[in-house]
């Protein structure tokens, strides 16, 4: 697929003063500048800033009610239940609010729902399960800021419910909880709106154990778990997360953890977000997606490392059948798109199928948006139900079109980037048909050709490992903060390229001073170049170690033949 290349505009003065100010390379500056960041203290906050910068928890609206509700609860010693979503954010975050509440001296018990049976967020049959157990209060983690008529339900039963969430707030409505935790809701003065929902939780924590000597840095292993996973931006106090816990993962004193990063292979690695959101994140989330999410909580909470090792075997197990369950569900989907799907008309992909797992279709509706550069929403159906997963493209607000289309849903939420929705099987034509028509009226041409958005044009002599080694105080990358790329023409190719893996090839690039190897796992996505061409190349650098010996590799992001 042709993509445009596009070079960010920089401010050479702002650039030029960073570089001199904060004593880093020009390169660095710029890559500074392109991320908005506008002056020294902004620079040295972005690339040193540590956990004791992080803004104070109770400006957060609804933290003062949530902490005393919570106090009084451990002093009466009424049960409480820990309320998540099935997903690496809500699983961490339901861990953490476990570990907290006990650390507190609290009766705690945890509920996570299940996909295929609950669904999202807190639901009237769970709120009975917690009156039966005797549960005064629920704290929700990850879910709840849209659940009026349930928070309602338990109210009515006598039970309290502290929402914490960090999704959208629909028309500035909040649940008439006894206290609402989300930056997001009407007159929130917290400085820093895009926490993941174990970053609330861990704001949350930092409320509760105030003036307490407890150690909870130790527990920032799971809030960079949730964090990283939940593809929240990369910046303020995410990144201060992040960085500090992929630390404490490598280190983790948790079994569970530990298990895991083996069946990952690992064990004893520096971890990176990478590791976190292509091996320990999904092995996770597969638990929430196919199988049971108790398992998943169970391991985060093992204390015990034979148990630990059983449970992370079992999920390994459970993540190679998700695996095999999303290529017959993507081959079943790219079937249908050649049959149903007309590009000149349909800006938005909606495609419905018998028996796709519900608990699925959501990456393999990032595998379509991704490969068709559309935006994407998978439909599973089930008898007489329909149960939907999207993905978005850059210029289109997947949330904003599902309220456009919301006569044709029963139910939706998410975000602008996804979202998940139910409706009736005998709707999916006219909702297909209502957001097409929504898109065309907000989305030209052009927002549907993907873009390279390219940091840097630089001669490929100047791609030193001193400058790879700088490039590092830019970790971790993630949204909003994603990995340097770099633009250099006129390559030489000097060797024919390699095939690698099921995907990939290799090719050796050489001018008058450097001589480096750049790789590609997507030749299917990219112009694979002979020996002889020259070549211009967009790719991000990085050094690949090979049985002790370091070298500069450069990861193609794309290539145009000269």
């Amino acid at each position: 697929m042709q993509k445009s290349w596009s070079i960010k505009p920089f401010d050479r003065e702002r650039a030029q003063a960073l570089s001199r100010d904060c004593n880093i390379s020009p390169i660095l500056a710029r890559l500074l500048v392109n991320r908005r960041i506008n002056d020294a203290a902004e620079a040295k906050q972005f690339l040193y800033g540590d956990i004791s910068s992080s803004f104070d928890p109770f400006l957060l609206k609804g933290m003062d009610k949530a902490v005393e509700r919570i106090s009084r609860a451990v002093s009466l010693k009424e049960k409480i239940m820990a309320y998540g979503d099935y997903d690496v954010d809500g699983i961490t975050s339901v861990a953490l609010l476990l570990i907290i509440l006990k650390e507190l001296g609290a009766d705690v018990i945890p509920y996570i729902p299940n996909r295929m049976d609950e669904g999202y967020g807190l639901n009237t049959e769970a709120i009975k399960t917690a009156h039966a157990k005797s549960v005064k209060l629920i704290i929700t983690a990850d879910c709840g800021i849209d659940a009026f008529d349930e928070v309602a339900y338990a109210n009515s039963l006598g039970i309290d419910v502290i929402v914490t969430d960090h999704h959208e707030v629909k028309k500035d409505l909040i649940p008439r909880a006894a206290a609402v935790i989300d930056p997001l809701q009407e007159d929130c003065a917290y400085p820093f709106k895009h926490l993941a929902g174990v970053g609330i939780v861990y704001k949350l924590a930092q409320a509760l154990t105030k003036g307490r000597s407890y150690n909870l840095e130790q527990h920032l292993d799971l809030v960079a778990l949730g964090t990283v996973a939940e593809i929240v931006p990369q910046g303020s106090e995410n990144r201060i997360f992040t960085r500090r816990g992929v630390k404490v993962i490598k280190a983790t004193a948790k079994p569970g953890i530990r298990a895991l990063l083996a069946v990952s292979g690992l064990e004893g690695k520096d971890i990176s977000t990478s590791h976190i959101g292509f091996m320990l994140g999904p092995r996770i989330n597969a638990m929430g997606r196919i199988g049971s999410p108790e398992i998943a909580l169970d391991l985060l909470m093992a204390d015990d490392k034979a148990e630990a090792d059983r449970l992370a075997e079992a999920m390994n197990r459970e993540n190679t059948s998700r695996q095999k369950i999303e290529s017959k569900i993507l081959e079943s989907a790219l079937l249908k798109i050649d049959r149903e799907v007309n590009f000149k008309e349909h800006r938005v992909i909606v495609l419905a199928g018998e028996g796709w797992h519900s608990g699925v279709i959501g990456i393999v509706a990032s595998r379509i948006q991704e490969r068709y550069y559309r935006p994407t929403i998978m439909i599973s159906l089930d008898k007489d139900k329909a149960k939907g997963s999207g993905r978005s493209i850059a210029k289109f607000n997947l949330f904003n079109a599902l309220e456009a289309s919301k006569d044709c849903l029963l139910d939706f939420g998410g975000h602008e980037a996804a979202c998940g929705l139910s409706l009736d099987p005998k709707d999916i034509d006219a909702f297909r048909d209502k957001i097409n028509a929504h898109a065309k009226s907000v989305m030209r041409e052009e927002d549907l050709l993907p873009s390279i958005n390219i940091d840097v044009d630089l001669p490929l002599s100047d791609m030193t490992r001193e400058l790879i080694d700088e490039l590092e105080l830019l970790e971790p990358y993630g949204p909003e903060n994603t990995r340097p790329v770099f633009v250099s023409t006129g390559i030489p190719v000097a060797y024919e390229p390699r095939f690698i893996g099921k995907n990939g090839f290799k090719v050796w690039i050489r001018t008058d001073n450097t001589a480096c190897e750049a790789i590609s796992f997507k030749r299917d996505m990219i112009t694979i170049p002979s020996r002889g061409e020259t070549m211009d190349i967009v790719y991000s650098p990085a050094i690949n170690a090979w049985q002790g010996i370091e070298t500069i590799q450069l990861e193609l992001k794309d290539l145009r033949i000269c």
